[in-house]
């Protein structure tokens, strides 16, 4: 199996900043893409940022381009979200997304992680 499991969220003023981490462990074969989700209160849970496996190409919703940066380290299994001047409309349940594939089972799945709260206050 695979686990996701996100660290970094956290309570901040806006305009301020924090950075999210996503380690992945497990029985993995490999890591295909990897992304940051979240959901913010009374909303569905929408993309934030992806990021490719050798990290050459990234994708940004319109509302944080330019704000956060996605990186990965891919020798450690793990996902960075940058998040610069935070907005209160930020606060959100923050998700870590990757489509693996299991030593056992070669097919690349999406798996999730148990999120992390990002709070910003006005």
């Amino acid at each position: 199996q695979v686990q996701l499991v996100e660290s970094g969220g956290g309570w901040v003023q806006a305009g301020g900043s924090l950075r999210l981490s996503c380690a992945a462990s497990g029985s993995i074969s490999s890591i295909n893409t990897m992304n940051w989700y979240r959901q913010r209160p009374g909303n569905q849970r929408e993309l934030v940022a992806g990021i490719t496996t050798s990290g050459g190409s990234t994708n940004y919703a319109s509302s944080v381009q330019g704000r956060f940066t996605i990186s990965r380290d891919s020798a450690k299994n793990t996902l960075y979200l940058q998040m610069n001047n935070l907005k209160p409309e930020d606060t959100a349940v923050y998700y870590c997304n990757a489509r693996a594939a299991l030593t056992s089972t070669p097919t690349y799945l999406g798996h999730w992680g148990q999120g992390t709260l990002v709070t910003v206050s006005s």
